[in-house]
């Protein structure tokens, strides 16, 4: 059986690391990067330069996974074939589609020429190279940072950068950047219940952070947005640095005639998360349109594409020695958002379905303890 898992994501690597070496199966994994990047950290990096990655060819080790570091351009379904955006076409018996998600900029005039993204590494060290140029000597230019989108990406990236200012501002004697953070929703997090948003929201006030709720963002330009009320009030926000958080949508890579998508193009996919009218084909992380007990759409969550990583990696085995697979039941943990240093605020999953609520340091040694899991299940 020959296997193809594209993307070392979340959910591709948790579905790699779960594989054994057996003469069933040749599997290759195609990743653009030597490396597996925690984008639930990415926001430390653009403020702190963190070290985020991880390299892929140790974690593939005992798994009879080989790596090859290239870049997907399509996917033919009904053909069963990957082309490469150097040229090669590789066919596959089975393939696990894991290649995340992009940007979704809404059309929105100016957005996706003069906007920063919070994606990949490299968007990380560009919005850190903004920050130190701003706090060298004779910098000249808009200084101030807007982020557009209060969700998760958002409200962790804009108390980092608060910290990260307040920082420099006292090392270098310069008074620090103001930050907007642009939501055209009605509130903050709307992942949280009401008492950890509005702890959370206290806490981005204490920051200095400008917090535009029920704004949303019509224009951009390289250096301004414009933003509109809810009144239809507009108004101009000068900036040196623009940032969007506010969507994403699948990765428009995969095509096929019985291929059926659903919102934000994610694919359809059976309770096995095999893509429907596609047996051999498995979508998983954000790509894949996975649905909860409820029938409901599950987030596009690190944590849940892992768990759909593991359970995609052990049915690679069961198909593999010809047994049956076992369908995806998603199970939300908790969640917990970082608001910089050792602040944090989420819930945890207690039994009987309740929810334990969580802040400051400990909810803090929780998001870690997330973290620390997942380093512990690729290994």
């Amino acid at each position: 059986m020959k296997t193809l898992i594209l993307g070392a994501g979340y959910a591709g690597l948790a579905a790699a690391t779960k594989l054994k070496p057996i003469p069933e199966m040749e599997t290759l994994m195609v990743e653009q990067n030597a490396f597996h990047t925690f984008e639930t950290r990415l926001h430390e990096a653009a403020a702190h330069n963190t070290p985020v990655t991880l390299p892929l060819a140790p974690l593939l080790r005992g798994t009879g996974v080989h790596l090859e570091q290239a870049s997907v351009e399509s996917v033919n379904l009904d053909e069963k074939e990957v082309k490469l955006k150097d040229g090669r076409v590789l066919t596959y018996d089975t393939l696990v589609v894991g290649l995340g998600s992009v940007t979704n900029f809404y059309r929105i005039p100016g957005l996706a020429e003069n906007a920063a993204e919070l994606k990949q590494l490299s968007d990380a060290d560009d919005i850190f190279n903004f920050v130190n140029r701003v706090y060298a000597d004779g910098y000249q230019g808009h200084r101030d940072i807007v982020v557009g989108g209060a969700g998760l990406t958002g409200v962790e990236l804009v108390t980092e950068l608060a910290q990260r200012a307040e920082q420099l501002s006292k090392e270098r004697g310069l008074p620090p950047f103001k930050i907007h953070l642009v939501e055209a929703g009605p509130k903050i997090l709307p992942v949280l219940d009401d008492a950890l948003r509005a702890k959370a929201q206290q806490t981005l006030e204490e920051y200095g952070i400008n917090i535009l709720i029920g704004h949303r963002l019509m224009q951009a330009t390289a250096d301004s947005v414009t933003v509109q009320t809810q009144d239809g009030e507009q108004k101009v926000i000068p900036a040196g640095k623009i940032i969007w958080t506010g969507g994403i949508q699948a990765r428009d890579i995969v095509a096929g005639e019985r291929l059926e998508k659903g919102p934000g193009g994610r694919i359809a996919v059976d309770a096995e998360l095999r893509a429907k009218n596609y047996p051999d084909v498995f979508i998983i992380g954000d790509m894949g349109l996975a649905l909860n007990q409820e029938g409901k759409p599950v987030p596009t969550t690190a944590q849940h594409a892992g768990q759909q990583g593991r359970l995609t990696g052990k049915n690679l085995m069961r198909l593999a020695r010809g047994e049956a697979l076992v369908a995806y039941e998603p199970n939300s943990l908790g969640e917990f958002v970082s608001l910089g240093g050792l602040m944090a605020v989420g819930w945890m999953k207690l039994p009987w379905n309740q929810k334990l609520a969580i802040t400051g340091g400990l909810a803090h040694v929780m998001k870690r303890a997330s973290e620390w899991r997942w380093r512990i299940s690729i290994d």
